[in-house]
């Protein structure tokens, strides 16, 4: 098979998977118009989108803050003869279905469960129900995206500049933080994206974890239920448009400046 066929083919496979992708989304952001302006005024739809945008901003912190040491020891291999059970563990939310992630928190997070009862003997708060527990359950399906970004960052850089700044006396303290943070930033920053992104959108284990307070796709699915699939199709596009330009502007604006630093 000559070049020039080859690449024709790949291309119009390509094109396939473009057309796929956003076909459903431009149909969507044309399904707003005048007559969908009082969904997107209503409380409690403006709540459930808050509560998706900052809840998972939160979730993706949290990820950085647990996520990026973990990656770090991945990447220098440091749990041993551990080290596939470890990445299997870390990986392990992202071929469980979601509603099964639900059940399996409740399990723990529950008002007479492990934890859940601890908490509400010891200080009278129930977790499921909270915006604690759509936390949790954002965090746990997409934690994995922030070590797996971030220690493949991590593997990137050359052994040579840490033994040279070791020579040079620099703790291995300063050595993360003045020469792996600063190489594998990109990584790191990417990882955030992708978690920020896939928490925002979780709706299994946060709709039988905690389905109060609403976040956005909890209301989607909501008012499909209730009301009709109008009501939900407006909410799920004034959703996408948010979130797109939130993403967008952070991806092009915020991060290419960070990067080019």
């Amino acid at each position: 098979m000559k070049a020039r066929t080859l690449y024709t083919i790949f291309f119009v496979l390509a094109a396939l998977i473009m057309i796929f992708i956003l076909l459903p989304l431009v149909r969507l952001i044309f399904f707003i118009n005048p007559k969908t302006v009082s969904v997107i005024a209503e409380r409690s739809v403006l709540v459930s989108i808050w509560n998706s945008i900052s809840l998972s901003f939160l979730t993706a912190i949290i990820a950085l803050v647990f996520g990026v040491p973990m990656a770090f020891l991945l990447s220098k291999k440091r749990f041993g003869k551990l080290e596939s059970l470890v990445e299997t563990i870390v990986d392990v939310p992202l071929s469980i279905p979601h509603t099964v992630v639900g059940i399996a928190l409740l399990f723990v997070l529950g008002r007479r469960e492990i934890i859940g009862a601890f908490f509400y003997n010891a200080f009278g708060f129930q977790m499921t129900g909270t915006r604690l527990a759509i936390v949790l359950a954002m965090l746990f399906v997409s934690l994995p995206y922030t070590i797996d970004s971030a220690k493949e960052g991590f593997k990137k850089i050359s052994p040579s500049f840490e033994k040279v700044a070791a020579t040079l006396g620099a703790s291995p303290g300063s050595i993360f933080r003045t020469i792996h943070l600063p190489l594998a930033k990109s990584s790191i920053l990417s990882g955030f994206l992708l978690t920020w992104a896939r928490a925002i959108s979780e709706f299994g284990a946060v709709v039988i974890l905690a389905y109060y307070p609403l976040t956005a796709p909890v209301k989607i699915y909501q008012a499909f239920n209730e009301y009709n699939l109008s009501t939900s199709g407006a909410i799920a596009a004034y959703l996408l448009i948010i979130s797109l330009g939130i993403f967008l502007t952070f991806r092009f604006v915020a991060v290419d400046r960070i990067w080019k630093r």
